[in-house]
């Protein structure tokens, strides 16, 4: 039975929770973590985009103060998003301007709208359990593979990316490794050293651990880049974070961009808003679909409300200059890892980001990547345990083989590509499952005459009509056959098809064919009688 989407599911009946002291002392402290992940990712997502560096942080901010609030889900975080870059890159250079293109990213909020109240959400329900298990074990191998040329002080490749292939011709996430190898800032390497020290052992001291250990990691990297300035592990400035400086309001809102309303007629400005609204709307509900999986408390989340809180989202961002959004896996990772309970969490971090922006720029950036890399290390190292390559190898090959192919397609080529895979030799299982699933077979023999009793299952689907089809055209001749079909609620109408055909041709091969509670035809009840109303 499923849940309304819009009461139990999106957890919003009761708002007193969002402030209840047990829930702040999570959230708060999560929401500094999520803020220092996302601010580096957002600059180096805008870099790679080919749009403004303020647009990639008025993304995060509206991901997450707007997203936040009319979202669903209780953990997950919104932003500009990796796999988008390559489409906004293109598509600024096609559209001629950054403005029109902020047209195609209204146009695409609204469509995601209007997808989550048609309730096209529902497709998540769909992928299967072991891709989903694939894409975050991937996403935590991407995660170390990605960030352990920043952690070296070898920051070529942009922040965020997620691709194996890299800017440059011939270059890949394994030659970026290689490079990174070749080109070691030693005071980097000594900053993510000391800074993964810390996260592993400071939450271990119970009597210190309510102060953050990614917070200590960046308070000791500004301290130690301090240290190092001046000396052979001097860091240079490509190795810190690059936050865009405001001056002053009038600065501020000069950054701001409008979409150019005159342009809502050029075919290519709607192929672009219906690009970036089934690609992000595909993406969010890949990253929702994981963060309830590694959910402590294992809610549901909504996900038809998430593409009507997505496409208000990105309604905004487009209106004020940003970047498409989705909802992002290695931000909410995050988020789960240090602990968050709700989304306060999400929409504090968007907070942080205009605070940081409006009045710490200076000291912003300060922080060097290395230590940066270090908290996403973690992360990728608790996605990508082995405890999980173990659990899903026990559960057997049937989902251990989509577990593993998933992994491999995600980290070679990129997210929904590599999901794609993984969900097409899922599906060969399921179905595989479902074709030996249909019946329960029976022999009796008296004398020279065999009875054969063909037990239907509960639910026979098309899926099944293969199997039913082979096994009726096999039955020996001259043999008695009872098809019982009283357990059954469902059967297709393809398969009764074949089994009054084979009832009324079986006389020619000596067959007496006996059928029990099967029907002519059977009914499925509607789908609002299915879903619980409050």
């Amino acid at each position: 039975m499923q849940i309304n989407q819009g009461g139990i599911a999106g957890g919003d009946l009761n708002l007193k929770k969002y402030f209840l002291s047990k829930n702040l002392k999570k959230d708060l402290p999560a929401s500094v973590v999520v803020f220092l992940v996302a601010l580096p990712l957002c600059l180096g997502i805008a870099l790679a985009s080919g749009a403004p560096l303020f647009a990639g942080i008025l993304t995060g901010i509206i991901g997450g103060i707007v997203v936040g609030i009319f979202s669903g889900s209780q953990l997950s975080v919104a932003g500009p998003a990796a796999g988008l870059t390559v489409i906004v890159l293109n598509a600024i250079t096609k559209l001629g301007s950054y403005e029109t293109f902020l047209l195609a990213v209204m146009i695409a909020g609204a469509l995601q709208i209007l997808l989550g109240i048609i309730k096209a959400g529902t497709i998540a329900n769909y992928f299967p359990s072991p891709v989903i298990e694939g894409m975050l074990a991937a996403i935590g191998i991407i995660l170390i593979m990605k960030q352990f040329p920043h952690a070296v002080g070898y920051d070529k490749d942009f922040e965020g990316d997620e691709g194996f292939s890299e800017a440059g011709e011939g270059n890949n996430t394994f030659s970026g490794i290689m490079s990174a190898l070749g080109k070691i800032n030693y005071g980097a390497v000594i900053i993510a050293g000391v800074s993964l020290v810390i996260l592993i052992y400071w939450p271990k001291i119970k009597k210190v651990a309510m102060v953050p250990a990614p917070l200590l990691v960046v308070l000791a990297g500004i301290a130690l880049s301090a240290l190092f300035a001046g000396t052979g592990l001097a860091l240079q400035e490509k190795q810190m974070v690059n936050l865009p400086m405001v001056n002053n309001s009038g600065e501020f809102f000069a950054l701001f961009k409008s979409p150019n309303f005159g342009a809502i007629t050029n075919k290519e400005v709607w192929i672009t808003a219906f690009t970036i609204a089934v690609v992000a709307s595909l993406e969010t509900l890949l990253s929702l679909e994981a963060v309830d999986k590694i959910d402590p408390i294992k809610r549901i989340s909504p996900t038809n409300r998430e593409l009507v809180a997505q496409g208000a989202g990105n309604l905004v961002s487009g209106l004020l200059g940003g970047l498409p959004m989705t909802a992002v896996i290695v931000r909410s990772s995050a988020n789960v890892n240090a602990g968050a309970r709700t989304k306060v969490s999400a929409v504090f971090h968007g907070l942080m980001l205009l605070l940081s922006l409006l009045f710490i720029p200076k000291l912003i950036n300060q922080i060097p990547l290395s230590c940066l890399a270090a908290i996403l290390l973690m992360t990728g190292y608790k996605l990508a345990r082995i405890g999980l390559f173990k659990h899903m190898w026990h559960k057997g090959l049937d989902q251990f083989i989509p577990f593993v192919v998933t992994i491999v397609a995600v980290v070679f080529t990129d997210l929904l590509i590599g999901v794609g895979i993984g969900m097409m030799v899922g599906i060969f299982y399921i179905l595989r499952t479902n074709l030996r699933n249909p019946y329960f077979y029976q022999i009796t023999t008296k004398g020279d005459k065999k009875t054969i009793t063909l037990r239907l299952a509960e639910e026979v689907s098309f899926l099944n009509k293969a199997a039913i089809q082979v096994t009726l055209t096999s039955l020996p001749k001259g043999s008695d056959v009872i098809i019982d079909g009283s357990n059954s609620r469902f059967i297709d109408p393809d398969v009764l098809e074949i089994i009054h055909n084979y009832k009324h041709n079986a006389y020619t091969k000596g067959i007496i064919v006996q059928l029990i509670d099967v029907k002519d035809k059977y009914d499925v009840p509607p789908l609002k009688e299915l879903v619980y109303k409050l």
